[in-house]
């Protein structure tokens, strides 16, 4: 078995980044969003004996409903996992409900099959979120305090370069759809096959690397019920790390903006502002490229000055993403070209944020064997916060029928992140 520290071990961890990522930016970011508008625009959906008359209100809903399912079932089965130290297990299980559900986007093809869409999108979601726990919850075991602003950064560049190879694939066939004697429709619906193909097949990389039961635990026959009680002893412990639970009070609120952003960035970009498809993935395909940048160049910032200090840089700049969307409106001359420089802005922090606050929360933990459940209650609280987040996105857009004021809402909850971050003291290896 590899031990802690391997470069191998460290480069097959990383590679699951590779593998899901394509899911985050093909399905959550770019084709899918716009794939659902283009079927959807203008029409009155029916779902579970309802109309919808704002189709993207129904996708902003289901995705926090989606949400909502992982933060309730993510802690209890982390402690599962962590007692029985199967962890791998309920990586491996969650990835193939993610892949699989992605390619059966394939039969969404029309406005009468949207209930297809909508049930596979949020079973796509529960899939990805699910084995983001446990990908997480393995890096205290993969890479030393000292190494993992590094590895994390590391895996989302990983991710960042696969997305960007597979959705340059996809845009050529969406774009040229006549020379393989489809249509653009067919096109998008094949984009879906191939990401749960891709993110399956390279999670084989990963799998095959990473160790399972590294504690060595031998569970017992009622593991489900001592599974709880780790929770239990888990959640008491956090409560007894001020700096812990602060840097989690932060990270829920900077995550309301971060994580609403990316899902709902397509959409504004194409209701809002009236740009077009190819406009919107050249800026995500921007976004993605300034990310792998952002990352690097942020975990260097982070070793510097330290974590705290990155990531209030990086959240200043989100605050200034969130007031230039807000002046942004389809009447402004050269509007697609602003939309360009926003999300450069956007990509140089993207990756930074994300990785930072990953490494950071694993440097914060204490001496434990419990990195799953720990793990859970730092991904139950991006979960709730994208509940929170989407769901208010949502409901500002029906209110007042215009995207504005929901992404210009996001940016209290960034003011607010930034100021509990200034209150924290540092710890040994976070400063």
């Amino acid at each position: 078995m590899l031990k802690i520290g391997d470069k191998k071990l460290i480069n097959a961890w990383a590679f699951y980044d590779w593998a899901n990522s394509v899911y985050s930016l093909v399905i959550s970011t770019a084709v899918f969003p716009l794939y659902y508008t283009a079927i959807t625009d203008g029409k009155t959906v029916r779902f579970l004996g309802t109309d919808w008359d704002h189709p993207d209100t129904l996708y902003s809903y289901a995705l926090s409903f989606s949400f909502l399912l992982v933060a309730f079932m993510s802690p209890i089965l982390s402690a599962i996992a962590d007692y029985t130290g199967n962890k791998k297990r309920f990586l491996q299980i969650f990835c193939l409900i993610g892949s699989l559900s992605v390619m059966a986007l394939y039969f969404f093809d029309g406005e009468k099959t949207v209930w297809i869409g909508i049930t596979f999108s949020i079973l796509a979601s529960i899939g990805f979120w699910g084995s983001i726990v446990f990908y997480n919850a393995y890096l205290p075991e993969v890479a030393h305090p000292e190494d993992q602003d590094r590895v994390s950064a590391k895996g989302f560049i990983y991710g960042y370069v696969g997305s960007v190879i597979l959705l340059i694939i996809n845009l050529v066939l969406i774009q040229m759809p006549d020379t393989f004697e489809i249509d653009s429709g067919m096109a998008s619906r094949i984009s879906f096959v191939m990401v749960g193909l891709w993110w399956l097949g390279f999670a084989q990389v990963t799998f095959k690397k990473l160790p399972n039961n590294v504690f060595n635990k031998k569970p017992g026959k009622d593991f489900i019920w001592k599974g709880f009680r780790e929770l239990k002893i888990v959640w008491k412990e956090v409560k007894e790390y001020p700096t812990l639970k602060g840097f989690l009070t932060a990270f829920f609120l900077l995550s309301v903006g971060v994580q609403t952003i990316i899902l709902m960035a397509a959409i504004f970009g194409s209701e809002e502002l009236g740009l077009g498809a190819i406009n919107l993935i050249v800026t995500i395909l921007l976004i993605q490229i300034v990310a792998i940048i952002g990352a690097s160049f942020f975990s260097r910032i982070s070793k510097k000055y330290g974590n705290f200090k990155a990531l209030k840089i990086t959240i200043i700049i989100w605050i200034l993403v969130c007031l230039g969307a807000f002046m942004l409106h389809k009447d402004l001359t050269n509007v697609a070209i602003y939309f360009y420089g926003l999300g450069g802005l956007l990509g140089l922090v993207l990756g930074a944020i994300q990785s930072l606050t990953r490494s950071t929360y694993s440097k914060l933990l204490p001496e434990t064997e419990d990195h799953a459940t720990y793990f859970s209650f730092y991904d139950v609280t991006e979960k709730i916060a994208i509940v929170m987040g989407t769901f208010v996105y949502g409901l500002l857009y029906s209110l007042t029928d215009s995207m504005q004021w929901s992404v210009l809402c996001l940016a209290i909850f960034f003011v607010i992140s930034f100021i509990i971050l200034s209150m924290l003291k540092g710890t040994k290896y976070v400063r």
